[in-house]
C-alpha cells in the first residue's frame, strides 16, 4: 500500500510538471530566463501570464510532490513506515486546495493519503 501511495504521489507531481511545462514553456520561457519576473512588482492578483506560468510549473507543488513520492518509496524500500503526519499534512493540503480550486486531480492525492494511512496501520498490526 505504501509503495502505491509513493508511486501515485510521484506520478501526480511528475504529470503536473510535464503538462505544465508542455503547455507554458514555449510561450513564457523567454520571460523566465530574461529576468522579466524579477521585481515584476505589483499585486500578486495582477500576475503576468509568464509569472502565472512559472507558478503553474517550477514554482508549483509539483516538484515537492515528486520528492515526497520518491521519499515514500525510498522509506518503503528500507521497511520504514512514513510518519502519519505526512499523510495528515497531504490530506489537509489537498482538502483545502480542492475546496479552493476544482476541477483538479485532488482525489488522487486522497487515494495516496488513504494508502499511506492504511499501510502504516497494517505495518503496526504486523509488528
Amino acid at each position: 500500500m505504501i509503495t502505491w501511495a509513493g508511486r501515485l504521489l510521484l506520478l501526480l507531481g511528475a504529470a503536473h510538471l510535464v503538462a505544465g511545462f508542455a503547455l507554458t514553456t514555449p510561450r513564457h520561457s523567454g520571460d523566465w530566463f530574461s529576468g522579466a519576473l524579477w521585481g515584476a512588482g505589483g499585486d500578486i492578483i495582477d500576475m503576468s501570464p509568464a509569472n502565472s506560468a512559472f507558478w503553474l510549473t517550477a514554482g508549483s507543488f509539483g516538484v515537492p510532490l515528486v520528492l515526497i513520492g520518491g521519499l515514500v518509496l525510498w522509506l518503503d524500500r528500507r521497511d520504514i513506515v512514513p510518519p502519519l503526519f505526512l499523510a495528515a499534512g497531504l490530506g489537509i493540503w489537498s482538502a483545502f486546495a480542492a475546496i479552493v480550486f476544482e476541477p483538479a486531480p485532488w482525489p488522487v492525492v486522497w487515494v495516496a493519503v488513504g494508502l499511506l494511512v492504511a499501510g502504516a496501520r497494517r505495518r503496526e498490526l504486523i509488528r
